[in-house]
C-alpha cells in the first residue's frame, strides 16, 4: 500500500484538490494527463476533483504502459539501497538489488514513508533537516450526519455526498485540522513496517459507503521530538505506530469518542452551557467501523502523548459547534494517523538540485516539498 505502483496515493483515492497556487499551469496540466489516461473529464472543472481508488489504479497502469511505449523502463521489486558518488561529489550510480546502475542525474521522487531511503541519505551525508508535520486519528461519522450539516437533508439526489474542512487553534497554540477527508469512505490499515501500525483513509469513485471519515490531526514540530537527530521525526512516528500495533494486536484499534474523552484528563468542557445541557447526538447503533483491514475496540487514547490528546479533544469539541453531532459520544476514533507529510526536508537549490550532491533532484512528498498528489505532481 505504501510502495506499490503509484505509491500510497493510489490507495488514498485520488483526491486532486490542492491549496497550491497554479501560476504556471502545472496543476491543470496534471489534471489533463489524468483525463488522458482514463479519469473522468469532470475533474477538469470540479472544485474538489476526485478519481477514486478503483479508477486510479487503472489510470496509473495506463500511464506506465505509455511510458514504456515511449522507451521508458520500469523495474518492479527493485530497491535502491545506495548512491555512488563521483570524485567531484556528484551522482555516479545508484545501487539497486546489489547492482550498480550508472546515472549522472537522478530524480529522487520517494514518498514520505521511504524511511530506509532517508537513513541511506543520512549515511551519505545528503543535506537534510527536520520539519514539522502532524499526527492524530481517523474519525468516522455516518455520512448522513455530514449531509444534513452541509445540505440540510440526509440523502441528496442531485448532489455528491457532502464533505467538510475543519480548522482550529488550541489554547496552547497547536493547530488541529481535518486532513484527507473521505466522504462515503473507508479507514484503511496502511502499515508498512513489522510491529507498527498506521491508518489512512480512502473512497472508491462512487463514494457510497455508509460512513464519512477524516483524519483529525495535531501539529507537531522538532521540539516535540526526543533528539536532535535529523531523523528524530521518523522515530517519533515509529513509537506511536508501535503503540497502536500493541493496542490492537496488529488490528486497527478503535474507540468511541465518549470513552476517549473521559480518559483524557484533565479537560474542562467549556463549549456547552452547563445550565442548559443539551442531549448529545447519538448514533452508535447506526455507525459501525467501516474499515479495510481488521479492527478491534481498544484504548486508542493511550497512543498519543497527553498534551496531544488534550489538543485532539479540544479540537473535536470545537468542531462540534461547526457540525452538529461531530463531537457525538458515538463518533469512532481509529489510530494512528502518522503519515500526513514528510518528517524531513531534503534541502535543495532554486533549480531543484540537492544542496550538496550534484545531479540529485529530490522532489515530491518524501523530499518535504509537497503534501498531496497534486502538489507532488506540480513539484515534479
Amino acid at each position: 500500500m505504501q510502495f506499490g505502483e503509484g505509491g500510497a496515493g493510489t490507495f488514498s483515492d485520488g483526491k486532486l484538490n490542492t491549496m497550491v497556487k497554479d501560476k504556471d499551469g502545472r496543476g491543470r496540466k496534471a489534471l489533463s494527463l489524468f483525463t488522458a489516461f482514463g479519469a473522468d473529464s469532470k475533474i477538469m472543472y470540479d472544485a474538489k476533483p476526485h478519481i477514486g481508488t478503483d479508477v486510479l489504479r487503472k489510470v496509473v497502469k495506463n500511464m506506465r504502459n505509455e511510458i514504456i511505449s515511449l522507451g521508458g523502463e520500469f523495474r518492479f521489486e527493485t530497491q535502491v539501497t545506495d548512491i555512488v558518488l563521483s570524485k567531484d561529489g556528484g551522482v555516479k550510480a545508484l545501487v539497486a538489488n546489489g547492482a550498480e546502475i550508472p546515472f549522472d542525474i537522478s530524480v529522487l521522487a520517494i514518498g514520505h514513508s521511504a524511511r530506509d531511503t532517508f537513513s541511506m541519505l543520512k549515511d551519505r551525508e545528503v543535506s537534510m533537516q527536520k520539519k514539522p508535520f502532524a499526527v492524530g486519528f481517523r474519525v468516522e461519522h455516518p455520512q448522513k450526519l455530514i449531509n444534513i450539516s452541509q445540505y440540510g437533508i440526509e440523502e441528496p439526489k442531485s448532489l455528491p455526498v457532502a464533505s467538510y474542512k475543519l480548522v482550529m487553534n488550541t489554547k496552547e497554540g497547536r493547530g488541529v485540522y481535518s486532513f484527507c477527508m473521505c466522504p462515503g469512505g473507508y479507514v484503511v490499515n496502511a502499515s508498512s513496517e513489522e510491529g507498527r501500525l498506521a491508518v489512512n483513509g480512502m473512497s472508491y469513485s462512487g463514494r457510497d459507503s455508509e460512513n464519512a471519515n477524516s483524519a483529525i490531526i495535531i501539529t507537531v514540530d522538532p521540539k516535540d521530538f526526543e533528539s536532535d537527530d535529523v531523523l528524530a521525526g521518523v522515530e517519533f512516528q515509529r513509537k506511536l505506530e508501535e503503540k497502536a500495533y500493541e493496542l490492537g494486536g496488529g488490528k486497527i484499534p478503535v474507540e468511541y469518542y465518549e470513552d476517549f474523552k473521559k480518559a483524557v484528563s484533565p479537560f474542562e468542557d467549556k463549549t456547552s452551557d452547563k445550565n442548559n445541557p443539551k442531549e448529545p447526538v447519538r448514533f452508535r447503533d447506526v455507525c459501525k467501523p467501516n474499515t479495510k483491514g481488521a479492527y478491534v475496540f481498544s484504548n486508542v487514547h493511550e497512543i498519543l502523548p497527553d498534551d496531544l490528546n488534550k489538543s485532539f479533544v479540544e479540537g473535536m469539541e470545537k468542531f462540534g459547534t461547526m457540525i452538529k453531532g461531530y463531537n457525538s459520544p458515538d463518533a469512532l476514533i481509529a489510530g494512528v494517523e502518522t503519515r500526513t507529510s514528510s518528517p524531513v526536508r531534503i534541502n535543495r537549490t532554486q533549480s531543484g538540485e540537492s544542496e550538496n550532491i550534484k545531479g540529485l533532484y529530490p522532489c515530491g512528498e518524501g523530499a518535504g516539498y509537497a503534501g498531496g498528489i497534486m502538489s507532488a505532481a506540480m513539484d515534479s
